[in-house]
């Protein structure tokens, strides 16, 4: 047997490979011989180039062992002479000496039996300090970080267990701090944690975030019933509704959350959710009937790809100026009635309905969006979104050219048109905006860009001559 006075952790290694080797007698069963057996090589043990491997290592061995123990004989560590081998690693797991030769008598000597499989190793100090509780709530922070095993059960005493959170907390290590909480949850009443973690708050903030991310609703609640934080015990109540999948009962869960007791502007947020889940609940079973039934032509036309359950608003918003555009204000599905029930801003509505009346193709819903008649009767196109926008989302549902035309020349600012005419080919208003900034040199270099024969170029050939 021998030691090594450092805290290596090899050597505690060693000692559980040594636990691990005796114990194999007591597993294996010593009449399983149809098992093949092999040696370190990998060869089947008994093969012919196994054995003159065999008899090669063990002569090898025997003097290398002798002369490193003479070389080592000086050194600072004591020196663990190399025994030749009588074991193949089959009779190890066996239990017993398959190979019952010695190649000399200091073998025969030093040969102790098939019990010793492995030195026997005393236990190295760093092991013993470990468990002797020699450990300060400092040090086992800081072996913590280094990520050793520590246990903290010496830390029985509630001044004991508060100075190791402080010092976990001054350590600044998360992983650390989030260790320390685990276990003084564990050990200490929940009215003595909450009230020792009002005064520390960057541990309270890591333990809320922790019970967040476990799903310990029921202790997060408590923690903040105690911390007298109102509106978050609301919050963490009204989130379980994303718990439920049944629609009819996180609909009355919703109901409930009403009453619970969030700012003003939370209240009505939740107001607004209870409302738009009921709506869709309606729109859902209705429009279900009429895609089954095959009454109505836009559901077979564009069947619906999913269900209306649950989406945002704005989703609901698309969806209803998609199936429902047309349908008077006073019925639920109407997007009107979305507008006017969840006080939709005027840019937001503008820009879902276009985009979902552009994708349909229904061109004169469009340019009806945009008109508006003054007080004498006169009509004019207004977006309150810009026009340059409704260029764009025109383009991306493929409107054709003469729809685009009629929205770029209603963009304002020169540049910005010109840009937009060129980008999507729209010659006409690129032909016709030069001829107003009368640049002859611009609208001869944009002659180059049409075909030839085409009636641009012979509205440009006009300008020109005149």
């Amino acid at each position: 047997a021998f030691t090594f006075d450092d805290e290596d952790d090899e050597l505690s290694q060693l000692k559980e490979s040594k636990r691990a080797v005796n114990s194999l007698r007591d597993i294996v069963d010593d009449d399983d011989d149809d098992l093949e057996r092999v040696s370190w090589s990998g060869e089947p043990v008994g093969s012919i180039s196994w054995s003159i491997k065999e008899t090669a290592s063990s002569s090898t061995s025997l003097l290398e062992g002798r002369d490193s123990s003479l070389q080592k004989g000086s050194s600072s560590y004591a020196a663990l002479p190399k025994q030749v081998s009588s074991y193949s690693l089959s009779s190890l797991f066996k239990g017993r000496n398959k190979l019952p030769s010695f190649q000399c008598l200091s073998d025969a000597l030093s040969d102790t039996g098939v019990k010793n499989y492995a030195p026997e190793l005393r236990r190295p100090k760093a092991e013993y300090k470990d468990y002797s509780s020699d450990w300060s709530p400092k040090d086992t922070v800081r072996r913590m970080q280094r990520g050793k095993v520590c246990s903290l059960e010496r830390f029985r005493s509630l001044q004991d267990k508060l100075v190791l959170l402080d010092e976990a907390v001054a350590g600044h290590d998360g992983n650390v701090i989030t260790a320390v909480l685990i276990f003084l949850k564990r050990t200490l009443r929940r009215e003595i944690l909450f009230r020792e973690l009002e005064v520390r708050q960057v541990a309270l903030c890591h333990l809320i975030h922790f019970l967040k991310e476990t799903g310990e609703q029921k202790l997060l609640l408590d923690l903040l019933r105690f911390l007298d934080r109102t509106e978050e015990v609301a919050l963490s109540q009204y989130r379980e509704h994303l718990n439920i999948q049944d629609v009819e009962k996180r609909r009355e869960f919703l109901k409930g959350c009403i009453g619970l007791p969030f700012s003003a502007e939370d209240t009505s947020h939740i107001q607004d959710h209870y409302t738009l889940l009921e709506r869709q609940i309606i729109i859902e079973a209705n429009d279900r009937h009429l895609e089954t039934t095959g009454q109505s032509e836009i559901f077979r036309k564009y069947p619906r790809k999913a269900s209306i359950l649950n989406m945002p608003l704005v989703t609901t918003l698309f969806y209803s100026c998609f199936y429902h555009y047309t349908e008077a204000e006073g019925t639920f599905s109407s997007p009107t009635n979305l507008k006017k029930t969840f006080k939709i801003p005027d840019k937001q509505y503008v820009l879902t309905a276009l985009a979902a009346r552009a994708k349909l193709r229904a061109w004169d819903d469009v340019d009806a969006l945009f008109t508006t008649k003054n007080w004498l009767g006169y009509t004019k196109k207004k977006a309150p979104i810009g026009f340059h926008r409704v260029v764009e989302i025109l383009q991306r549902n493929n409107a054709p050219v003469q729809v685009l035309q009629e929205y770029v020349r209603l963009v304002e600012d020169v540049e910005t048109q010109l840009n937009l005419a060129t980008k999507y080919k729209c010659h006409d208003v690129v032909i016709e905006t030069y001829r107003d900034l009368k640049d002859r040199i611009q609208l001869t270099a944009y002659k180059c860009k049409v075909e030839r024969g085409s009636a641009e170029e012979e509205k440009i050939n006009s300008i020109l001559n005149n």
